[in-house]
């Protein structure tokens, strides 16, 4: 069965070099943070970090001091079985309501899989899933 529920994202965004993933960690572990969800890229010549963190308050705070520009947006947490056909179950109940999904990262760790979304109607999404 599908757990899901609306959670806070801290995004950053900034020009990229190396080592960016190496200082936003140390930061966030310097500050007994927890990351429990994490996605980080680079477009073109910038680096996006999208985090989800035990303490949100306390992770902004330390990554203030880096001088980039923080914000907190609301996306989805979703816990499926880590079984296949899971993610497709829900993925098919989501389009079949015509909810466009934006964005969507996930991990695995043995039983569980946890997925993060942001989609058009994420209200209505949670109400598709928990059904």
């Amino acid at each position: 069965m599908a757990k899901v529920r609306k959670v806070k994202e801290i995004r950053l965004s900034m020009p990229n070099r190396v080592g960016l993933l190496s200082e936003i960690t140390t930061v966030v572990a310097n500050a007994k943070v927890n990351l429990n969800a994490v996605c980080a890229y680079a477009l073109e010549n910038n680096a996006f970090f999208n985090l989800i963190t035990g303490s949100n308050a306390k992770a902004k705070k330390a990554l203030a001091p880096l001088g980039y520009g923080i914000e907190e947006k609301d996306v989805i947490l979703l816990e499926l079985p880590n079984k296949p056909g899971e993610l497709q179950k829900v993925a098919k109940k989501i389009a079949d309501a015509g909810i466009d999904i934006d964005f969507m990262y996930a991990t695995t760790a043995g039983s569980k899989a946890t997925c993060i979304l942001k989609t058009v109607d994420d209200e209505k999404a949670i109400k598709i899933m928990r059904r």
